[in-house]
């Protein structure tokens, strides 16, 4: 008779060790030197791998340039949904732009770090993730991922605990003519104000020299003078927690103390 109770049991722990759902924390931090660049609010969403906002050597969709030319996301979200209708999408912000831990908290109320929970179930196609944020100060400069990044293994376990941006992996969309009076993150900036580039994506960050020096509104002037392609300036952490299911752990009992009762 002990065949016919382990294997019920041995169903019963598989369903109960079973951990597609679970609650991903991600935490962005600004690595970037005192008076460094800042990052817009980080975009983010978990999905099968399907959402594709931009490729590299082609002109940006309307999804990446809301994101690289005023960071808000507006047409980045649909997107998504539209692309993947079962993703979990988000925005990991604290109090608004990510900025250099040196000038964190004085008299602006700003950190250089920013944390948000996202519950995901691998199962309705919540292993792959892709994240976006504008570089700032800046007209269409922007961190994110080309293609989608495998972040899960079908039962929420993590590949990866870290990713880390450098200099070199800073995107310009070049939809927009770099000018500090249309620019974002700019004091004295108007940022809906826009000239029409007309170019294709690609890796460049010798924008941000046509910002030294400029006033930003966290109460500093910027100096990326000492930015090079190899200084690490972004990083995203995660973690991972697993959320129990209910339904689940009630099915495995009933059906373990049905059986034993008909063992009596």
């Amino acid at each position: 008779m002990k065949p016919l109770l382990a294997a019920p049991l041995l169903l019963a722990t598989a369903s109960l060790s079973h951990a597609a759902l679970v609650d991903v924390t991600v935490t962005v931090t600004n690595l970037a030197e005192t008076n460094g660049i800042a990052f817009a609010p980080t975009r983010v969403g978990f999905g099968n791998g399907t959402f594709d906002a931009f490729n590299i050597n082609e002109a940006p969709s309307v999804a990446i340039e809301s994101i690289a030319e005023g960071g808000t996301g507006s047409d980045w979200f649909p997107a998504f949904a539209l692309a993947e209708p079962n993703a979990v999408t988000g925005t990991v912000v604290n109090g608004g732009p990510a900025i250099p831990s040196g000038n964190a908290g004085v008299g602006n109320g700003l950190s250089s770090t920013a944390t948000a929970t996202f519950r995901v179930d691998t199962d309705l196609n919540g292993r792959f993730f892709t994240f976006a944020n504008m570089v700032i100060p800046s007209n269409d400069l922007f961190l994110g991922n080309d293609n989608a990044i495998e972040l899960l293994d079908a039962n929420g376990m993590l590949l990866l605990t870290s990713i880390v941006q450098t200099g070199a992996q800073i995107w310009d969309a070049n939809s927009e003519v770099a000018n500090t009076d249309n620019a974002a993150f700019v004091v004295g900036g108007t940022n809906a104000n826009r000239i029409e580039e007309g170019g294709v994506v690609e890796f460049d960050f010798s924008e941000l020299a046509a910002f030294q020096g400029v006033a930003t509104p966290a109460g500093y002037n910027l100096d990326q003078s000492g930015l090079t392609a190899a200084s690490e300036i972004f990083r995203l952490d995660f973690t991972v927690t697993p959320v129990p299911e209910p339904s689940t752990s009630l099915l495995a009992f009933f059906g373990v103390a049905a059986l034993l009762k008909r063992r009596r």
